[in-house]
């Protein structure tokens, strides 16, 4: 389990607290105005954004101690962050650092079936539009090893019909590995498509 208790994130004169529980394998969805707090909590978690007090704990133990490096968390930016001198199959590749190069293959080529981007493996990512680039950062970062995934607005760039087929193989793909999924999005769809749970920040 996910839990975020009594957190206090403090920019400026901006200040939000947090208190919310995610259950292990759960998918929950995070909704709220601009400037509520969404991506700050998906940031804090992940260790990039300063924690003025409370306590962020996975499996009963505290995530603050831990440098970013550790913590046992993949983290999808909304600015996609892809190695540009990487390929789109060797960026994929390194979600799966940990796997057989056997296993790294078939979970390569299954993901980009499924999001339909098998073309694209070979080129390199400023070759690509914005949708192509934000779904392999999508699938770089469900394919990663860690348990917790963070995922800020993952489908802003795609239309319709691509922004259906992506939600629908995070979810099936985040429950067969057990996953614990925190979603940012401003689509009520992202939230009848794939959530266990939703949080709206006021």
């Amino acid at each position: 389990m996910l839990v975020i208790q009594n957190l206090v994130l403090r920019r400026g004169s901006w200040q939000r607290r947090y208190d919310l529980q995610a259950e292990s394998a759960a998918i929950m969805t995070i909704q709220g105005r601009s400037g509520a707090g969404k991506s700050a909590l998906l940031a804090a978690i992940a260790g990039f954004e300063p924690v003025a007090a409370g306590d962020i704990q996975w499996q009963g133990q505290s995530l603050l101690s831990l440098p970013i490096e550790q913590r046992p968390v993949s983290m999808l930016f909304q600015e996609h962050n892809l190695f540009e001198h990487l390929s789109v199959a060797q960026n994929l590749k390194l979600g799966l650092k940990f796997a057989s190069e056997a296993t790294q293959q078939t979970a390569l080529q299954q993901a980009a079936e499924a999001l339909e981007i098998t073309a694209y493996l070979r080129k390199m990512p400023q070759e690509l539009s914005g949708g192509q680039r934000q779904r392999v950062a999508l699938l770089r970062t469900i394919l990663r090893p860690e348990p917790i995934i963070l995922l800020d607005e993952p489908f802003a760039e795609l239309d319709a019909y691509t922004r259906e087929i992506a939600a629908q193989w995070v979810r099936a793909t985040a429950k067969a590995a057990h996953k614990t999924v925190l979603l940012v999005t401003h689509q009520n769809e992202d939230v009848e498509r794939l959530a266990d749970h939703n949080v709206i920040f006021e």
